[in-house]
């Protein structure tokens, strides 16, 4: 007698479609017209993976070691990685008539990070409107600079590479140094860091500006998000411009603007984005720990980018602050968060944490050549989808790449959605006294 077939849950089906998708990438880069002279089997899965969890950590030079033909597959890696799987298929299915079923809603739910199934396919009409607008008109900016200096063709090109890879928060460039050459560019600097911070903000954030149009009518959410960056990125640039300020190496030498520039710049590219205009190699100690901390943190749910979320980190310390005082709500913005929240923060921080050490502890064993501090970076760097490095992931050994290409995986899926993919709900049906015990 045959056993009875359980369906796959959302997450199991997403854990499994991300993992299709980037091992045919991994094919499709090992192609020999897409590179110049060949790359190994885990170098292209390295690739694949960076690009489809839109991190940009790279093992090879994509400038200097894909072809046209290389570029483009990371290019649709990224596009497919950053907006979703799901709101592909929900695009395929609209152009060919298919009916979007249940089912399929509830995966476009998990994938988009949303809290019910309703508005779902709506929300996603936005997202690609939206983000293909965005794009375009960034393209068109970027081509002021970059055709002028490359030619029709080529400035198109780049700027079109650039475009995808910024709003997607991948942060991978055809240049080896990045952007460092583009310091002291005011428009690259503006739209690359307009359009990560538009694409780390989240979804559902503009699609609730987009319809409320008045910031009292702005859900808590949205209102969270907004102020949160505003606060956490004004913050980090006057920090890195005081710590920075005299080093030699980063802004001791450029002009009073290219230095307000090169920190506001280098403070919001931590939350995800991936793109730099100084050399995070030769920064300061208190800038490295300032830069893990916010790639840690994140952007936004439902955005294109990684970390435990801006949303996650203010709820746990309001937590923290409601606690001291005794409160048993957290209210914000004449709103309360519900315990639900609260406990979803917590398990997403402390498994997040949990995942960072373990990956630093196998690290430190199989990376002799490196010091403590750039292998956290880089740790932190695969787990928030960022793609910031101090220089060591070109030296990695097959086991260092094998680790952060499963913290990227995870980083990018999240740790609560990998576990939801390995486990069933457990339903309580007995419950027990409580009883006190001693904590802190």
């Amino acid at each position: 007698m045959k056993g009875k077939i359980t369906p796959w849950t959302p997450p199991q089906l997403l854990v499994v479609t991300f993992i299709f998708f980037s091992i045919l990438g991994m094919f499709l880069l090992k192609l020999p017209f897409a590179t110049e002279e060949g790359i190994s089997m885990l170098d292209a899965l390295f690739t694949s993976v960076s690009a489809m969890t839109v991190t940009g950590l790279i093992v090879v030079d994509t400038g200097s070691v894909f072809t046209t033909f290389g570029e483009v597959i990371i290019m649709c890696l990224i596009q497919i990685g950053g907006l979703g799987i799901m709101s592909f298929a929900v695009l395929i299915f609209m152009m060919i008539g298919k009916k979007i079923g249940f089912k399929e809603r509830l995966l476009i739910q998990q994938a988009l990070n949303q809290t019910s199934v309703g508005g779902v396919i709506k929300l996603v009409k936005y997202l690609f409107y939206f983000s293909f607008t965005v794009e375009a008109a960034a393209v068109v900016l970027l081509a002021t600079q970059w055709v002028p200096e490359y030619g029709w063709g080529r400035g198109l090109y780049v700027s079109v590479f650039h475009s995808i890879s910024a709003f997607n928060n991948a942060g991978f460039s055809i240049w080896a140094d990045s952007l460092m050459g583009y310091a002291g560019n005011p428009v690259v600097n503006l739209v690359i860091s307009l359009l990560f911070i538009i694409g780390g903000i989240g979804f559902t954030v503009l699609v609730d500006l987009y319809k409320k149009r008045s910031l009292k009518k702005l859900s808590l959410h949205t209102k969270i998000m907004l102020w949160g960056t505003l606060i956490i990125n004004t913050a980090a640039m006057i920090i890195l411009f005081i710590l920075e300020y005299n080093n030699p190496h980063t802004l001791a030498n450029l002009s009073l603007f290219d230095k307000v520039q090169a920190a506001y710049f280098s403070a919001v590219t931590p939350r995800t984005a991936g793109f730099n205009t100084l050399d995070y190699g030769v920064m300061e100690r208190d800038t490295i720990f300032l830069t893990i901390l916010l790639m840690f943190i994140g952007a936004g749910s439902a955005s294109t980018g990684g970390g435990i979320k801006l949303t996650t980190f203010i709820v746990i310390s309001l937590s923290v602050f409601a606690f001291l005082k005794e409160k048993r709500e957290i209210r914000l913005f004449r709103r309360t968060i519900s315990e639900f929240h609260i406990f979803k923060a917590l398990a997403v921080s402390m498994m997040s944490v949990f995942l960072v050490f373990s990956a630093l502890f196998v690290m430190n064993i199989s990376e002799k050549s490196a010091e403590f501090l750039p292998i956290l970076f880089e740790i932190v760097s695969a787990f928030g989808t960022v793609g910031l490095s101090m220089g060591i992931t070109g030296s990695l050994t097959d086991l260092g790449k094998s680790v952060i290409i499963i913290v990227m995986f995870i980083g990018k899926l999240g740790p609560l959605t990998l576990a939801f993919s390995l486990s069933r709900p457990d339903k309580e049906k007995i419950r027990y006294p409580k009883e006190d015990i001693m904590t802190g």
